[in-house]
């Protein structure tokens, strides 16, 4: 299961191991963005440098609070909650931090109870 913390400002953070291309996993902290209903992640361009992914599965044009941003979707690996997964992963300029999408919830269970302190994000047992 993956637990996640919130923020100064009740924001919810997870745990993320990116998988680059060429080396060795690595964690991230990403914000679960609920109003981010078009994908799974989205990251800066030059995190794409550290992960040396190359396979573009085409390009999308999304309404950011900057305003309509270009982005470029790649094919990425991840690990949540101590599983890997493929994912489409937008990546832009200009991204002030790495968020996960609501595309997450099609497959995850996220249960949040603030008052108590549990912030959780687990895979749906679909067998």
């Amino acid at each position: 299961m993956g637990i996640g913390t919130f923020g100064a400002d009740g924001e919810l953070f997870f745990e993320l191991k990116l998988i680059p291309t060429v080396s060795e996993p690595f964690d991230i902290q990403a914000l679960f963005d609920t109003g981010f209903t078009d994908g799974w992640l989205v990251l800066n361009t030059q995190d794409l440098q550290a992960l040396e992914w190359s396979e573009v599965l085409g390009q999308s044009k999304m309404r950011t609070a900057r305003g309509e941003t270009t982005f470029y979707i790649y094919k990425g690996k991840v690990i949540i909650d101590d599983i890997e997964v493929t994912i489409p992963v937008h990546v832009g300029r200009d991204v002030p931090e790495t968020a996960m999408g609501s595309a997450w919830l099609d497959i995850m269970k996220l249960i949040v109870n603030k008052p108590s302190g549990v912030l959780t994000l687990e895979m749906i047992n679909n067998s």
